[in-house]
């Protein structure tokens, strides 16, 4: 079975790439692939390079099966007179720690709220403007938990990794911009379907523990979210959790929404799921996941490459 030890999430955490910035962590999983992928069962066609922009794409074998990880997250850009915009949705709170780096070094500085809640930064001197900022790296396992800025989506790239050494046939696809509207998803459809007929497609992303949803209780398979995926392929994938035993929770919602939104838009027939483990205080600086409903979601990723 996979590994879990959660020694490379907390490496993942570390890197800074919020939406438009995602070179970086494409360059963190490019050196782990070269690193780690001589002892795997099948050795990955790479995909990746200036007409992919930042983004990445491992063939192995001969897939029917593509699953997506967006590698971006929420931040901040500097725009004038030390105020902040965000990028995407982050939840924030007066004295949240942000760092990044400009013209002239390293910054980490704190992320100030006026009574209209408009942010600004605080640092002994200004930034440039068009910097982008992001929560300081701040990961805690205790006990059955994790805290940490950014398991979304951290832990979604970390479940693909995880099945990585595994898989026999399969894609997955790290892609861009997910937490500021999108944008990379189509041409990957594209080429996914277009080139190796893919019509199936999973969503490694994290979801929210809810009035519904709760942690330890296992892996969340979407039913809906803002978007309908198709209800047959949905009950495929529950059928496959109750045959093989994963612990697995069913969500209904009618907001958010993931790379999944461009899957559904996309002109081709391609069936989408989203499953991911639940989690508490998402975007925020301290987001809180239960290590079981993680290691079940890898668990069932695996199963799924295997049986879809």
């Amino acid at each position: 079975m996979p590994n879990t030890s959660f020694t490379l999430l907390e490496q993942l955490c570390q890197v800074h790439s919020p939406s438009g910035e995602e070179r970086a962590m494409k360059d963190f999983i490019l050196d782990w692939v070269s690193r780690e992928s001589p002892g795997w069962k099948t050795q990955p066609v790479i995909y990746e390079g200036p007409e992919w922009q930042d983004n990445l794409v491992l063939v192995f074998g001969k897939p029917k099966l593509a699953a997506f990880a967006h590698m971006d997250t929420t931040g901040f850009t500097v725009r004038y007179q030390n105020q902040l915009i965000p990028i995407g949705g982050p939840e924030v709170a007066d004295g949240d720690r942000l760092r990044g780096s400009d013209s002239l070094g390293e910054i980490e500085c704190k992320l100030m709220l006026d009574p209209e809640y408009r942010m600004y930064y605080h640092f002994g001197r200004a930034i440039d403007r068009g910097t982008s900022l992001s929560f300081c790296p701040d990961f805690n396992h205790k006990g059955s938990y994790i805290y940490s800025p950014y398991l979304d989506n951290r832990a979604g790239i970390f479940n693909l990794l995880s099945i990585a050494p595994f898989l026999e046939n399969g894609a997955l696809a790290f892609s861009s911009w997910e937490e500021h509207g999108g944008g990379s998803v189509p041409y990957l459809v594209k080429f996914l379907y277009e080139k190796f007929q893919i019509k199936q497609m999973l969503i490694s992303d994290i979801t929210w523990v809810t009035d519904g949803v709760f942690h330890g209780k296992g892996v969340v398979i979407s039913m809906r979210d803002q978007y309908i995926p198709r209800k047959s392929f949905v009950n495929k994938i529950a059928a496959i959790a109750e045959k093989f035993n994963i612990k697995y929770q069913l969500e209904v919602e009618d907001t958010g929404a993931s790379d999944a939104r461009d899957i559904q838009r996309s002109p081709y027939p391609v069936d989408w799921c989203f499953i991911g483990a639940p989690e508490e205080n998402p975007h925020s600086a301290i987001e809180k996941i239960h290590t079981e409903d993680l290691r079940e979601m890898i668990k069932f990723y695996k199963i799924l490459f295997e049986t879809l």
